[in-house]
């Protein structure tokens, strides 16, 4: 079962898409052109596929579970490309915490 919110990570790309709700997850996906390579991550570290059909989309759970040392580099690529914050700051204690840090 998915743990919202969640973060859209895009293959070959270091920005990450904060997603609160599967809602919000709809909406996003909807806006954006996806690749077979791009993973949603959930506030467990739980990867999933997402397979777009003509009618709705799925997330599709993978084996990947992700570290919060895993999902922090990728929040520190993400910020490092925005250059707005010191990235030796950048630290979290869990996968929740470091997805919700992506609202701000």
């Amino acid at each position: 079962m998915i743990t919202w919110p969640c973060m859209l990570k895009l293959d070959g790309d270091d920005e990450l898409i904060y997603l609160p709700s599967q809602a919000d997850f709809i909406v996003e996906c909807h806006e954006v052109l996806l690749s077979d390579t791009d993973n949603v991550i959930d506030s467990r570290g739980n990867s999933y596929l997402i397979q777009a059909t003509s009618q709705n989309l799925k997330l599709l759970p993978t084996e990947r579970v992700f570290t919060v040392d895993e999902v922090t580099s990728l929040l520190r690529a993400h910020e490092f490309q925005k250059a707005t914050l010191c990235l030796a700051k950048i630290h979290f204690v869990s996968v929740s915490d470091a997805i919700r840090s992506l609202a701000y």
